[in-house]
């Protein structure tokens, strides 16, 4: 896909994905959401990307959808086709999915989807003047990209009841606070620290234990009780004895020095994960 709503980019085993509408404050559209729908699968399906970053160009990460038309554009094919997702969905499904962690770099306003689609990210980096804001009610329409479900796992359910039924914007210092955003920055510094983060991934962490650990923590920590959980770990315990990640990771440890994993996850995640072509 040429894109033009977006950029991507991959350097040092890190991908990029920046929204690039700077001139519209990145104003969501449906092109931009396949778009990074396309690009979340690129950097999913490319073994040399460890970490993606999600950012936006200019001063504002994205100040929700793009009403310019004067009308709110939702889709551009048929949404009585029961395979049909809304747009923000299309972004937080992947991210949701992928075997890769993610960091969010924002700064600047990040409002409804701005909000929305950073939620499945693994970390949300902000920068002093951000402000978020899930202002569905005052817009007469409704939560999406799986929001309902992200936000309370975030902040609790009475946080999230405050901040989407009020849909009042949210400053960084109570974003910061209620575990929304994982660190603030300067707005200038906030890539920079993003990809400090990111460095760090790619030269301490293994990518199978990541993509475990996870869907581990996405998939299991809703459930009833932790005896899913318990089953599943004993498995993966088990198999740490003939896991050439495990093995380095202890045998580095002992010798002092950085690791070097060699799992990759296209080819050697567990055979047994739940989730597996779920």
């Amino acid at each position: 896909m040429d894109y033009e709503h977006i950029s991507y980019a991959v350097a040092d085993r890190i991908a990029t994905v920046t929204l690039d509408r700077p001139q519209a404050r990145n104003g969501f559209t449906v092109q931009m959401s396949n778009e990074l729908a396309d690009a979340f699968a690129a950097a999913g399906a490319d073994d040399d990307v460890r970490v993606v970053i999600l950012t936006g160009a200019g001063t504002d990460f994205c100040v929700g959808a793009d009403l310019s038309s004067g009308s709110l554009e939702v889709t551009d094919d048929d949404p009585s086709d029961p395979e049909w997702e809304e747009p923000a969905t299309r972004v937080v499904r992947p991210i949701f999915r992928l075997d890769k962690p993610v960091i969010a770099a924002i700064r600047g306003a990040a409002v409804g989807v701005g909000s929305t689609m950073v939620l499945a990210a693994d970390f949300r980096l902000a920068s002093t003047d951000s402000r978020f804001g899930f202002v569905f009610s005052r817009r007469g329409i409704y939560p999406e990209g799986g929001s309902a479900w992200f936000l309370p796992r975030l902040v609790g359910l009475g946080r999230a009841m405050d901040w989407m039924v009020s849909g009042r914007l949210i400053n960084a210092d109570e974003a910061l606070s209620a575990g929304l955003v994982t660190a603030l920055h300067d707005p200038d510094a906030v890539l920079d620290a993003a990809y400090t983060l990111a460095r760090e991934l790619v030269e301490r962490t293994a990518p199978i234990s990541v993509a475990v650990i996870r869907q581990m923590l996405f998939r299991l920590s809703a459930l009833e009780s932790p005896e899913h959980s318990f089953a599943l770990e004993s498995r993966l315990i088990a198999s740490c004895g003939t896991n050439p990640d495990s093995v380095e990771g202890v045998v580095s440890f002992l010798e002092r020095r950085a690791p070097e994993f060699t799992g990759v996850v296209s080819k050697d995640l567990p055979d047994f994960l739940p989730w597996i072509d779920g």
